[in-house]
């Protein structure tokens, strides 16, 4: 990992969001808060679903792996940066640096994955809901999510494999708050574009992908629903979508800014804010979106509630 007249980075500097230690304080108290409703609101819901025989259908259970992905997705950045927050510059050493790359990577495409996998099911479930529990049989949803982690692992594996083909010596101080693919692109030292390339080209594919279909999932839904003669009809039908929908937009609107859009067209502190966004904010949103406008969620809550008020 070193040329012949430099030492390897054995160790990274992770600057963090800001250097005011006022704000950084102030910043530590508010995503120490939304971290722990992260974590809270992503387990109740994977519980939730777990105990409640009325949630036991295909679309409960990828809400819960997206519930599971959110948590561990969130979990591989925010304790970093907010012991960033406290010391205003975190020493991470490489391998720790890599290890948090790769994680972010893999949790980050499965969320993709899984989106996509949940804009199948609503299809399946308004445009198909005589053959839904054929269509969408245990066996059926069991492979939609071997896939979806399958491909974040590939995707995941081909970032990092990349990454470790580079050599590393002389800077080691990464102007952002978690270790991300492109700042430790920039420190590494290679005549060689396939880092460049390869990566962009994989995320690229499975972005594309992945968006390709929710968008001809949702075209048909929309066909379907239009069909449909009552308003009560079309309005029970649309909001078993609107949830997914409103995540949909979220997640893929800030991920296209950070690695679609040219880097040129926005600064480093514009890249942060943004990756603060869909890295830790998201998943602290996703299971509110979920609860708070997902009636059958709100049904088995209350239902949960009741028996155990009952047995105490």
């Amino acid at each position: 990992m070193s040329r012949n007249n430099c030492s390897a980075v054995t160790e990274f500097i992770l600057l963090g969001l800001a250097e005011d230690p006022t704000l950084r304080v102030i910043l530590f108290v508010i995503f120490l808060g939304v971290y722990a409703v992260t974590l809270v609101g992503n387990l109740s819901i994977i519980m939730l679903i777990r105990n409640s025989s009325q949630l036991h259908t295909p679309m409960y259970l990828f809400l819960s792996h997206l519930a599971f992905v959110d948590s561990v997705y969130s979990s591989s950045v925010t304790p970093v940066m907010l012991k960033n927050f406290l010391v205003g510059k975190t020493i991470i050493p490489f391998g720790g640096c890599v290890a948090q790359m790769f994680s972010g990577a893999i949790f980050g495409t499965a969320e993709c994955f899984l989106l996509a996998v949940m804009a199948y099911d609503r299809y399946m479930a308004i445009c198909n809901p005589l053959l839904y529990s054929t269509n969408m049989s245990t066996s059926v949803c069991t492979l939609l999510l071997i896939t979806s982690y399958l491909g974040s692992s590939l995707n995941a594996w081909t970032f990092t494999g990349c990454l470790l083909n580079r050599s590393f010596c002389g800077p080691n101080e990464i102007n952002h708050f978690f270790c991300d693919y492109s700042p430790l692109l920039e420190l590494s030292y290679s005549q060689d574009n396939l880092a460049e390339i390869l990566p962009a080209a994989s995320a690229g594919s499975i972005m594309m992908t992945t968006v390709l279909i929710i968008i001809i999932s949702y075209v048909y839904i929309l066909f379907s629903v239009l069909k449909i003669n009552s308003a009560e009809g079309r309005s029970k039908a649309f909001s078993t979508c609107t949830s997914h929908l409103t995540a949909v937009t979220l997640f893929y609107g800030t991920t296209t800014f950070v690695y679609v859009m040219p880097k040129s067209s926005y600064t480093t502190d514009q890249n942060k804010v943004t990756s603060v966004f869909y890295i830790v904010m998201i998943p602290m949103l996703n299971p509110l979106i979920y609860s708070l406008r997902n009636n059958e969620v709100k049904g088995a809550l209350r239902k949960l509630m009741s028996r155990k008020h009952a047995f105490s």
